[in-house]
């Protein structure tokens, strides 16, 4: 099975989303359930059927996380020598040659990605066109707009 590169922080963010799941989520929509049953007759029940729904969602997403985290390539960054080269994890800061303006992302896992947070995904068309790139390259981005020319000021291992 292919390994799925992931950053400390999102690792540890779904960590925390399982343990939530595991531990205080799926107590509540059992106890909902029983809750539930003691109201009697279960084919009318918009409570029952509500929990039961609610309860296949945890159980859900709990397999999703545990199959996310299972094979899941953490990558810590920091610990990585900086040589000036665009890497998953790296925080790269961009100008555009059209407009001078400047914008920072990091480059992070297909989960954690978050656009108005600054980070974007390994897989995204920018984060494809900036890897292995080097500081003061000149990358050019496919957008649906058309092709973007960036520059990408600086590389840090945040």
């Amino acid at each position: 099975m292919n390994k799925v590169p992931m950053t400390v922080a999102g690792e540890r963010s779904l960590r925390e989303e399982l343990n939530h799941l595991k531990g205080e989520a799926r107590p509540q929509v059992i106890a909902a359930i029983a809750e539930a049953r003691e109201h009697g007759d279960l084919k009318e029940n918009a409570e029952y059927h509500a929990a039961r729904e609610q309860q296949g969602f945890i159980e859900g997403r709990i397999q999703e996380i545990e199959g996310k985290l299972s094979v899941a390539q953490v990558i810590d960054v920091t610990k990585l020598p900086k040589t000036g080269k665009v890497i998953f994890g790296v925080t790269v800061s961009l100008i555009n040659l059209e407009t001078d303006a400047e914008v920072t992302y990091r480059i992070v896992g297909e989960d954690e990605a978050d656009i108005k947070a600054g980070r974007i995904s390994v897989t995204s068309p920018i984060a494809r066109a900036l890897i292995g790139k080097e500081e003061g390259d000149v990358v050019v981005v496919k957008t649906p707009g058309g092709d973007v020319e960036y520059e990408i000021g600086s590389v840090e291992h945040l």
